[in-house]
């Protein structure tokens, strides 16, 4: 797959809607040529203890941010017509569904890959395949792990060589 769109969203708690920033990395023919990061303002808007020490994130980040449909809108146009790619899709996909849903937005059945399921059968010999251990078994760094744009190019980095 030389075409697509990595996404990676944080949360800002347990409910799957609360996507608090999302990162997304265009790849075509084979190389990264744009990138987007956003923070989000939560629904619902509270932050539970264990998701911020997570990513890092709190209130004080995101209450002056935008909510994800002025966000999404800015996101829509740059992921046109790909399919998008991320590293255990049923999270970050299951959050784009509950996020449109709250707010009641039809949502398009955007193709969805799993750099995850990908790792698990093409790299079976490793350790675990979480994304910073698959990325570096790909000869990518990823220093910044739960930033949702670092998260994004170490799952475009994955996919463009295992995909």
């Amino acid at each position: 797959m030389e075409n697509f769109a990595a996404i990676d969203f944080e949360t800002a708690n347990y409910e799957r809607s609360s996507v608090c920033s999302v990162g997304v990395v265009i790849v075509r023919d084979g190389e990264i040529v744009d990138s987007f990061y956003s923070l989000i303002q939560p629904e619902p808007n509270y932050y539970c203890y264990r998701c911020s020490q997570v990513h890092g994130l709190c209130c004080d980040d995101t209450d002056d941010s935008p909510v994800f449909p002025d966000v999404w809108a800015q996101i829509e146009p740059m992921i046109e017509g790909l399919p998008l790619v991320a590293h255990n899709k049923a999270f970050d996909e299951s959050c784009l569904r509950a996020v449109f849903r709250v707010y009641q937005m039809d949502y398009p059945d955007y193709e969805f890959y799993d750099t995850l399921r990908a790792a698990r059968r093409k790299m079976p010999h490793l350790e675990n395949h979480q994304l910073h251990t698959v990325a570096a078994a790909c000869g990518y760094c990823l220093e910044n792990h739960h930033h949702a744009l670092a998260d994004a190019e170490a799952c475009a980095q994955i996919a463009i060589e295992l995909l």
